[in-house]
């Protein structure tokens, strides 16, 4: 895969509770080469990684332990509530890219008061 196919790899089977940048992604693919454990190759104009024969002997022993993604419960309040931040910045982006200015306002007018409306959550305690 190149890097954004590992980014929108790890997006997906996290249910978009972690969606590494580029700028954290390269690096670590540039750590990972220089140790010999990936090598990169250009196809398509793209550059591709896959772990080199070192890097496949290392992947049984650190994929014994549960994978992040797996160790939070779907159900629970922490979960919905990333999904549904993550859901809002969506909507968001894509009113942002419109260039409608009414509903650009109308947007910012909403999200004002919910982010208001937050803050009311956390002053009631």
């Amino acid at each position: 895969m190149h890097g954004y196919e590992m980014i929108q790899e790890l997006d997906e089977r996290t249910g978009g509770r972690w969606k590494p940048s580029a700028g954290s992604i390269y690096p670590t693919l540039q750590l990972l080469e220089d140790e010999g454990l990936v090598s990169s190759e250009h196809v398509d104009g793209k550059r591709v990684y896959s772990l080199t024969e070192t890097g496949g002997e290392q992947v049984p022993a650190r994929t014994e332990s549960r994978r992040p993604w797996e160790e939070s419960d779907p159900d629970s309040p922490r979960f919905e509530i990333r999904r549904e931040l993550l859901r809002t910045m969506e909507a968001a982006k894509q009113i942002a890219r419109t260039d409608d200015e009414g509903q650009m306002a109308k947007a910012a007018e909403i999200l004002t008061n919910a982010r208001r409306q937050l803050y009311g959550v956390l002053a009631e305690e």
